[in-house]
């Protein structure tokens, strides 16, 4: 089992900056594949950025330029900084895990997420 706890959500301004983390705990050796995703009202949960297994970036059209993924394997913690923040960034920011079981078996873990409101 992996458990992941997000922090870091909160309202910011237009233009503004927040950092997120996602710190896991449980069985993360065999963790290939954390990110974060994210969902708006009214809206289906969209990939945000992630590390792929082969330790690549993969970033949403969106959000490219302006968030940065990144991690510190010693804290098994994953980070996304948010920079230039819009209105339609508000969203809850879900971290996401994938843990390999087995060959070609993989499960999924979720955080609970934190909610990022962007508003003057």
């Amino acid at each position: 089992q992996v458990q992941l706890v997000e922090s870091g959500g909160g309202l910011v301004q237009p233009g503004g900056s927040l950092r997120l983390s996602c710190a896991a705990s449980g069985s993360i050796f065999s963790i290939n594949t954390m990110g974060w995703y994210r969902q708006a009202p009214g809206k289906e949960r969209e990939l945000v950025a992630q590390f792929t297994p082969s330790g690549n970036t993969n970033y949403a059209d969106s959000v490219k330029g302006r968030f940065t993924i990144s991690r510190d394997n010693a804290k098994s913690t994953v980070y996304l900084q948010m920079n230039s923040l819009k209105p339609e960034d508000t969203a809850v920011y879900y971290c996401n895990a994938w843990r390999v079981v087995r060959t070609g078996v993989r499960d999924n873990y979720w955080g609970q997420g934190t909610q990022v409101t962007v508003s003057s």
